[in-house]
C-alpha cells in the first residue's frame, strides 16, 4: 500500500531538517503543489531557504500562486534575472497578475519589465482592474472559436492553443469583433460532424459579467447556476476571460475571511496571508481601531450605571439580574444581524421588503422575549422567598418579578429589531453590512438594554 499525503509529508518535513537531500529529491515529484507550498509555509526562515534549492523552476510555477506574498517574494528574490524571467512569464495571467498585486511594489515592476512586449501589455492591462473585480480574477487564456468555423477548423484552433487554456470544459463562441455569440461544450465538437458548422450547434451564453463587476457577484453566478466556466466581458460585449470554477471557490473563501473579520470587529484591508506569516504589527493594526471606538462607546455604560447608583443602593438584588438583561439583548441582536447579513449576502431579502423583516424580527423577538421573560420572572418568583432575600417593605415580589420579567421581554424584542435594522441602513447607505459587526450590536444594545433596565424598575418599582 503506498503512502498517503500527510506520510509523504512528514517523510519530507524530516528529510528536510536532517538535510537528507537524495530524500527530498525523491519524494517531491510524488506530491502536489499545493502540499509543497503547504510544507514550505510552515518551515523556519533558514529551512525555507534550504528547501527551495530543491524545488524545479516549473514546479515554483505551480507553487507560487499557493504561498503567502512574503513567500513569492523570497522565492523570486532568491533567483537570478534569468529565472526570474523564466518564472514570471510562465505563471498563468491570472496568477501572475495576483502575485504581482500581493508583492512589495518595486518588485513588481521589476518582473513586469522581465515579460515579453506582449505579455507585459497584457499584464498591464489587467492590473488596471481592481484586484477585487471580476476582470482582475479572470484569465484570458480562453478556449474559443469563431462564430463562421466549420467543427474540424474549431478543433484546429483550439489544438494550437489548448495548453495554455485555463479550461476547455467550456468552449466560448466569439465573432470577427470578438463578440460573445455563446458557448459550446466539448464533447458539442467531438461527437459532431467534422463539417457541421459551428453556428448551427452553437448554445447562448445565459450568464456573463462585466469586467467591473465584483468578484464576489461572479462567484455567485458560478455557484448558483453550477456554471464551469463564467465569461467576462465589456461594456460592448467583448470577451475579455473567463473566471473558472476553482477561481469561484477561492473567491468565496477571500470573501468569507473578508466578512468574518469584519464581524469580529477587524478593520483595514483583509490579509489572506497565513496566520503564522503575519506580523505581530499587521494583527495590532487591524484589531485597534474598533476595539478603540467600542471601549469609548462603553464609558456610556458606566455613565447610565452611574446616573442610576442610588436604584442600586436602595436594592441591590437589581444586580443580580442586571448581567442577565443586558446579555440577552446583546445575544439576541447579535444572532438578529448574523442572521439578516447572512440572508441579504445571499440575496434572500432585499431593501424593498425591509419593514417586513423588521415585523418578522418584532414577532421573533417579542415571542422569545415572552417565553424567556416569564421563565426568569417565574424562577425569581419562587426562589427568593427560599434564599431570605430581603425585599424593601414597600416593594411586593410580585411587583418586583413583573419588573424583570418586562425589562427581559423589552430587551430581546428591541434588540431583536436593531440587529435586523443596521445591516439594512448599511446596505441603503452603501455601506457593507459585516462592518455592522457583532461587536458593534453587542456594545450598542448594552447601552440600550441598560437604560431599558433601569427606566422599567424606576417606573415600575420606584
Amino acid at each position: 500500500m503506498g503512502q498517503t499525503t500527510n506520510d509523504l509529508k512528514l517523510a519530507i518535513v524530516e528529510a528536510i531538517e536532517t538535510q537528507n537531500k537524495e530524500l527530498i529529491q525523491q519524494l517531491i515529484p510524488e506530491l502536489h503543489a499545493f502540499d509543497i507550498a503547504d510544507i514550505y509555509e510552515n518551515l523556519t526562515e533558514e529551512l525555507k531557504t534550504y528547501f527551495i534549492k530543491f524545488i524545479p523552476l516549473e514546479d515554483k510555477v505551480d507553487i507560487l500562486p499557493e504561498v503567502s506574498a512574503q513567500s513569492a517574494e523570497a522565492i523570486f528574490e532568491d533567483l537570478d534575472n534569468k529565472s526570474q524571467r523564466t518564472l514570471i512569464s510562465e505563471l498563468k495571467d491570472d496568477d501572475r497578475v495576483d502575485i504581482l498585486q500581493r508583492i512589495e511594489p518595486e518588485l513588481s515592476v521589476k518582473l513586469i519589465s522581465l515579460l515579453k512586449k506582449d505579455q507585459q501589455d497584457l499584464t498591464e492591462s489587467l492590473l488596471r482592474y481592481d484586484e477585487s473585480s471580476a476582470g482582475g480574477r479572470m484569465t484570458t487564456n480562453v478556449g474559443k472559436v469563431h462564430i463562421n468555423m466549420s467543427v474540424k477548423e474549431g478543433i484546429d484552433n483550439l489544438r494550437e492553443i489548448y495548453e495554455n487554456t485555463g479550461t476547455l470544459a467550456r468552449i466560448f463562441v466569439v465573432d470577427d469583433d470578438d463578440k460573445l455569440c455563446g458557448k459550446l461544450r466539448l464533447r458539442d465538437l467531438a461527437f459532431n460532424n467534422w463539417d457541421t458548422p459551428i453556428n448551427s450547434i452553437v448554445q447562448e451564453a445565459n450568464h456573463s459579467i462585466l469586467a467591473n463587476e465584483d468578484q464576489e457577484l461572479a462567484a455567485k453566478l458560478i455557484k448558483d447556476y453550477d456554471l464551469l466556466a463564467l465569461p467576462v466581458i465589456n461594456e460592448f460585449n467583448q470577451l475579455l476571460g473567463v473566471i473558472t470554477a476553482d477561481d469561484a471557490m477561492e473567491i468565496l473563501e477571500q470573501e468569507s475571511t473578508e466578512d468574518i473579520e469584519k464581524i469580529a470587529g477587524i478593520s483595514g484591508e483583509v490579509s489572506f496571508n497565513p496566520y503564522m506569516q503575519t506580523s505581530i504589527f499587521s494583527h495590532i493594526k487591524k484589531r485597534f481601531p474598533w476595539l478603540f471606538i467600542l471601549a469609548i462607546m462603553a464609558i456610556f455604560s458606566g455613565m447610565i450605571m452611574m446616573r442610576f447608583e442610588s436604584i442600586l443602593t436602595s436594592l441591590f438584588l437589581l444586580a443580580l439580574y442586571l448581567p442577565m438583561v443586558v446579555s440577552a439583548g446583546g445575544n439576541s441582536g447579535g444572532q438578529a444581524s448574523t442572521v439578516i447579513i447572512r440572508a441579504m449576502s445571499l440575496d434572500e431579502i432585499s431593501l424593498q421588503n425591509s419593514l417586513k423583516v423588521l415585523w418578522g424580527e418584532f414577532r421573533i423577538g417579542a415571542i422569545l422575549g415572552f417565553i424567556i421573560g416569564l421563565f426568569i420572572a417565574s424562577i425569581s418568583y419562587i426562589a427568593l422567598p427560599l434564599f431570605d432575600v430581603e425585599i424593601p417593605a414597600n416593594i411586593t415580589l410580585k411587583n418586583f418579578s413583573i419588573a424583570i420579567f418586562l425589562a427581559i421581554s423589552i430587551q430581546i424584542t428591541a434588540s431583536n429589531i436593531a440587529g435586523a435594522l443596521l445591516p439594512l441602513l448599511a446596505r441603503k447607505f452603501k455601506v457593507d453590512p459585516a462592518v455592522i459587526a457583532a461587536p458593534i450590536i453587542t456594545t450598542l444594545v448594552d447601552v440600550t438594554g441598560l437604560l431599558i433596565y433601569f427606566w422599567i424598575i424606576k417606573s415600575f418599582i420606584f
